[in-house]
């Protein structure tokens, strides 16, 4: 397990760039955190650290975001919604996972059960208003 307290955005992103060297196509990370936790600024860092140029924002309204051009394809989920496996199908999900990219799943506990034993696990906790406990562990932390 690898644990991390970040006091601002930018402390976030740079945590999640100095892990993304670790991490390799097929690897679903797991985030669980309330709104508002730095989600999205985890992904915006290991966005860079594979090498992604572009923006990157919440899918909250598409469901997924393809990140395309770095040295592996990131698909950022937002699984809020998904109630069922139906749900899930409907996202691409399994689909995504075949293509051998990385997958950053937010909410992924509405999406328990369809997690392996080699998920990598991001657990953010609110210590202040600027401060998150970053907790990484599973698929080898």
């Amino acid at each position: 397990m690898v644990e991390f307290i970040s006091n601002s955005p930018q402390d976030t992103e740079n945590f999640a760039f100095s892990i993304a060297d670790k991490l390799n196509g097929g690897t679903v990370l797991a985030f669980t955190g309330s709104l508002g936790m730095g989600k999205t600024c985890f992904v915006r860092g290991l966005a860079r650290g594979i090498g992604y140029k572009g923006d990157v924002t919440s899918p909250t309204f598409s469901l997924v975001n393809e990140y395309i051009g770095g040295r592996v394809n990131l698909y950022h989920f937002d699984m809020y919604r998904v109630t069922g496996w139906e749900d899930l199908y409907s996202t691409g999900y399994f689909d995504y996972l075949d293509q051998g990219g990385l997958l950053a799943v937010e909410w992924s506990e509405n999406i328990s059960a369809a997690l392996d034993d080699n998920t990598v696990y991001v657990t953010i906790e609110k210590l202040s208003d600027f401060s998150r406990r970053i907790k990484v562990y599973g698929g080898g932390f």
